[in-house]
């Protein structure tokens, strides 16, 4: 059975993900790639999906012990889980090298005191669980091949198969170090390349403590920002430079509903904002690597823009449903692929041209494609911004006229204008700067609640959206603005839950709400970072720093955040880890830091 959410550690090497729970079972993982097909899908069915255990041995009939400690080594991508047993204690470290050939997953115990029995139980099933793999030795070394994909399994410890599953059952005493590896590799080619744990981990230690000595930010709350960026670096696909939002699909947002959705893609949305935290920290080649990724997925064609792109810039993700998967805790359907790719979000437009503009401001080498693209993107919104559209939630209801879509459209004219008078582009300064006016006075007429002193969701609407609270941080108005003071108090009153966190926007339960599903959500952590973020800018600052340390207190033991969090059931729910949420956690800590509003 899989654990909760926030009972998973990430491990990774920049170009897929492995989940690992607090029994030492790795219920997730996908090779070669974050979207390749899952060679452990235990997360999101049963053992009979795929699962690797390792850690001491118990009876069959007995759940297997929880690891008493677990932390990562350092500023790394490097677990390590400590178990104590009657018989002593073992240790076992956990990690992924950044990749040279081959992808593998390491896995090393290490004997602390005493004799502690241990077992590994491995169970490849290939396809989202549905293939069963054909396993057997190969000069000594155990494969498992099916199609056009092969696992090759290496250890020391001697094994066995029972019940298609490869175990090992070994004793380990203190100073023994066992080693276990998985390496990738296409099924037609020659066996990778023995590996080398020990010197894997050096290596692997090394490459995490480099990179972490490139950040800027050195303020109070530098723990939790950088384990976020971590994170993010480990979202990161290295080949091409694109950052999935999550490294999971179908975690459910709604615990047995049918809010599932395949994260394991490039939102311009989330990877702009992502590069706008990288780069605030010190992290440029990061963002040069984005930008050169956004330039060839966008391509010659920016008036087809998608709102979403395949890790390497692929444009189909037909969506599909796995049907002999029950699901995280039966929450079904499991999805693969994402029918959202195509809808219109004009919000977008703002996001990748302020992520630009950023990456320009930052003194980011200036790159002439980037400005001619921004460019092309103003030229279709002259033409489009006064549509309705799908808006930032992705609803799969009607499209609207979304407040925050137009706020957006404002923010993508704006900074093409501030490029051409930097005199770094050129264009119809004067036609663009009434373009912006026109966008800025249709959202203050038309968006804008008079009687209740807030912004609305859509045109006409009632219902608020926690995306308004962007408004003041994106520039459109001043905080100190009475239309932002009034709709980040009417949202604090009507989108908050009861423990202070914020959602999204009104949801229906049972009936189908603005966003055409049924059921409820979690708070939407992001929002709640950007309402720290408005209180600490109209000058509420101990509020919002009260705020800000009670969401850094809902991340997990190794500082790790999904996308949202069930007040009702007290639980991290949503794709995990979330890239949407540790990225604004990043900006809160930055502005709080800036403003001296941290705690002694």
């Amino acid at each position: 059975m899989a654990g909760r959410i926030e009972d998973y550690a990430l491990i990774g090497d920049m170009q897929t993900a492995a989940l690992v729970c607090r029994d030492g079972t790795v219920d997730w993982l996908c090779l070669p790639r974050f979207d390749s097909h899952a060679i452990f899908a235990g997360l999101l069915g049963t053992e009979e999906h795929g699962f690797w255990r390792l850690g001491p041995a118990h009876a069959a009939d007995a759940q297997p012990p929880t690891a008493a400690r677990r932390s990562y080594r350092g500023d790394s991508l490097i677990l390590e889980s400590e178990w104590d047993t009657p018989r002593g204690t073992v240790r076992v470290t956990d990690f992924m090298p950044p990749r040279d050939g081959a992808p593998q997953l390491i896995r090393i115990v290490e004997g602390v005191t005493g004799r502690v029995p241990m077992r590994s139980a491995l169970r490849m099933r290939f396809s989202y669980g549905r293939v069963v793999p054909w396993v057997h030795k190969h000069e000594g070394r155990t494969v498992a091949v099916a199609g056009p994909d092969s696992v090759w399994f290496d250890t020391e410890a001697e094994t066995y198969g029972k019940s298609l599953t490869t175990y090992a059952d070994f004793t380990v005493a203190p100073g023994d170090r066992i080693a276990f590896t998985i390496s990738w590799q296409p099924s037609h080619k020659e066996p990778p390349p023995l590996p080398e744990p020990e010197q894997s981990l050096v290596a692997t230690e090394d490459f995490w403590r480099d990179w972490v000595e490139h950040c800027t930010y050195h303020g109070p709350y530098r723990e939790a920002v950088i384990r976020s960026l971590i994170t993010l670096k480990a979202l990161t696909y290295a080949p091409t430079g694109g950052i999935v939002a999550a490294p999971t699909t179908s975690l459910p947002e709604d615990i047995g509903g049918v809010r599932n959705w395949d994260y394991r893609y490039t939102w311009l949305r989330d990877a702009a904002i992502t590069l706008s935290s990288l780069l605030r920290t010190g992290y440029r080649e990061e963002a040069r690597a984005w930008r050169e990724w956004l330039l060839r997925a966008v391509a010659g064609d920016p008036e087809n823009l998608q709102i979403m792109y395949g890790i390497a810039g692929e444009r189909e993700l037909g969506e599909a449903e796995l049907d002999w998967l029950p699901g995280y805790e039966a929450s079904a359907p499991v999805r693969v692929g994402n029918g959202a790719a195509h809808q219109l979000q004009l919000d977008v437009y703002g996001e990748v041209t302020e992520a630009l503009h950023l990456a320009h401001m930052t003194g980011l080498a200036r790159n002439d494609y980037a400005s001619l693209l921004q460019l092309k993107l103003i030229r279709y919104l002259e033409d489009h911004w006064q549509e309705p559209d799908e808006g930032i939630w992705e609803v799969r209801g009607p499209r609207r006229h979304f407040v925050h879509s137009k706020v957006m459209a404002w923010v993508a004219v704006d900074r093409t204008i501030k490029l051409i008078e930097s005199g770094d582009a050129d264009g119809p300064l004067e036609r663009w700067k009434e373009l912006r006016e026109d966008i800025h006075r249709d959202v203050c007429e038309k968006g804008y609640d008079q009687e209740r002193n807030t912004f609305t969701q859509s045109y006409g609407s009632k219902e608020l959206d926690a995306s308004l609270l962007l408004i003041p941080q994106m520039g459109f108005l001043p905080p100190d603005d009475k239309r932002v003071i009034g709709t980040i108090e009417a949202i604090q009153r009507e989108l908050s839950t009861t423990d202070g966190f914020i959602l999204r926007y009104p949801t229906e339960g049972e009936c189908e709400g603005v966003d055409g599903l049924p059921g409820d959500e979690g708070a939407f952590l992001a929002c709640s970072f950007w309402m720290a973020d408005d209180l600490a800018m109209i000058g509420r600052v101990d509020e919002a720093r009260k705020l800000f340390e009670k969401l850094l207190a809902l991340r997990n033991d190794l500082g790790l955040l999904a996308e949202e969090w069930d007040p009702r059931l007290q639980r991290q729910v949503g794709n995990f880890p979330q890239a949407f949420s540790h990225v604004p956690l990043i900006d809160t800590a930055l502005r709080l830091t800036a403003s001296g509003a941290y705690g002694g």
